[in-house]
C-alpha cells in the first residue's frame, strides 16, 4: 500500500475536544510517522473553527473544518458524509474513530458508506508491512483477537484510555482546510437535552468507583458516589444493580453495559461476574472491596480489601478527602 497517512474524526462536545478523539489523534500521529504520511483531523459542527488549533497541538498536520449553523447538533447522516468526503479526497491507509457512544454510531456508517472493513473496540494497533494489525478482546475478555483488513481503508475505533495521550506541542501549527458539506438528511436533530450535565462520563472516567448487591439498597449507593465525588470520578453499577431498578442502565459497566479503561476501578460490593468483567478487566488498577474473600472480584484486582463496603467506604471517602484538602 502507498503510504497515504491517517484521518482521525475529532469529537466535540460543549466546546471542547473530548479526550478519547485526542488519544486517537495521539495514536493517528504514531500510526502516520511509522507511514510517513500525514496526519487529518476532522472538525464538523457549528462554531467549531478555533478547535482546529488544539487539534494541530496534538499532532494534525491539516484540519478539515465543516463549520455549518445546521451541523451544530450531531447527526450520523451528516457527520458520516463528511468523514466518507475527507477520505475519498485524502484517501489515507487509515480512519479512526474513538469507541465513544457517537463513534459507535458513526463509525459503521462510514464503513459501509466508504465499503471499507470496520475493526471495533481496539486496544492495539500496530504496523506490518505498511498495513495496520489490531488486536481487541473476545467472548468476554477470555481471548485476544489479532484482526487484519482486507479493504484498501482501515477504519477503527479506538477504545477510550487505552491508548497515551500524548504531550500538547504549543508550537506546532496545522494547514486548515474549510469544508463544504451538503447537510440535507433524512432526520434532522432539533435539540439535545443531556440527563447527566456535569456529570464525568463513564466511558471517559479517569477513575470509577462501582457499586454492586453488597450495598443492599438504593438507599445506600450515597456511599458510592460519596467516594466517586471525593476522588474526582464517575460513578458506575453492576447489572445486577440495574436490574433491580437502584441505577439507571447509563451507570451500567460490563457486557451488556458500558465497556470502560479508567486509570482506577474500584468495585464495591460486587462480586465479579463474567458478564462484569469483561466491562472492566483492562482497567489499569482495580480495588475491589467485598466480605466475601471467595468473590471472584479478587482474582482480577490489583488491590483487595476483605471488609464490609458499609465499613470501609467511609473511611476511604474521609481518607480521600482529606489527601485532597492537604494538596491545596
Amino acid at each position: 500500500m502507498t503510504a497515504a497517512g491517517v484521518v482521525v474524526y475529532a469529537e466535540h462536545r460543549a466546546g471542547e475536544l473530548k479526550r478519547p478523539s485526542l488519544e486517537a489523534l495521539s495514536e493517528g500521529r504514531r500510526l502516520a510517522d511509522a507511514l510517513d504520511g500525514r496526519l487529518h483531523g476532522v472538525l464538523v459542527g457549528s462554531g467549531v473553527g478555533g478547535l482546529a488549533s488544539e487539534l494541530a497541538r496534538y499532532g494534525a498536520d491539516r484540519v478539515h473544518v465543516f463549520d455549518q449553523p445546521e451541523l451544530a447538533h450531531y447527526a450520523t447522516e451528516s457527520v458520516a458524509r463528511a468523514l466518507a468526503q475527507v477520505a475519498e479526497a485524502e484517501r489515507p491507509a487509515a480512519l479512526l474513530v474513538a469507541m465513544t457512544a457517537m463513534g459507535k454510531d458513526l463509525a459503521p456508517r462510514v464503513a459501509a458508506r466508504l465499503d471499507a472493513g470496520l475493526v471495533s473496540d481496539c486496544q492495539a494497533l500496530e504496523l506490518r508491512q505498511g498495513r495496520l494489525v489490531a488486536r481487541r478482546s473476545m467472548y468476554s475478555g477470555k481471548a485476544i483477537a489479532t484482526c487484519a483488513w482486507e479493504s484498501e481503508l482501515q477504519i477503527a475505533t479506538l477504545r477510550p484510555n487505552v491508548f497515551p495521550l500524548a504531550e500538547p506541542d504549543a508550537s506546532r501549527q496545522a494547514e486548515v482546510v474549510k469544508g463544504e458539506l451538503d447537510a440535507a438528511a433524512r432526520a434532522r436533530v432539533t435539540s439535545v437535552e443531556a440527563a447527566s450535565a456535569g456529570k464525568v462520563e463513564l466511558t471517559e472516567a479517569q477513575v470509577i468507583v462501582s457499586g454492586g448487591r453488597g450495598l443492599k439498597g438504593p438507599e445506600n449507593f450515597h456511599l458510592v458516589e460519596s467516594l466517586a465525588e471525593a476522588l474526582g470520578g464517575a460513578v458506575g453499577a453492576s447489572r445486577a444493580v440495574v436490574d433491580a431498578g437502584w441505577k439507571d442502565h447509563q451507570y451500567q459497566v460490563g457486557q451488556t453495559g458500558k465497556t470502560v479503561s479508567p486509570t482506577l476501578y474500584v468495585a464495591c460490593g460486587i462480586s465479579g461476574a463474567i458478564q462484569h468483567l469483561a466491562g472492566m478487566s483492562s482497567s489499569r488498577v482495580i480495588v475491589a472491596i467485598n466480605k466475601d474473600p471467595d468473590a471472584p472480584i479478587f482474582k482480577v484486582a490489583n488491590y483487595g480489601i476483605l471488609g464490609d463496603v458499609f465499613e470501609v467506604l467511609p473511611k476511604l471517602t474521609e481518607e480521600a478527602r482529606a489527601h485532597l484538602a492537604s494538596r491545596n
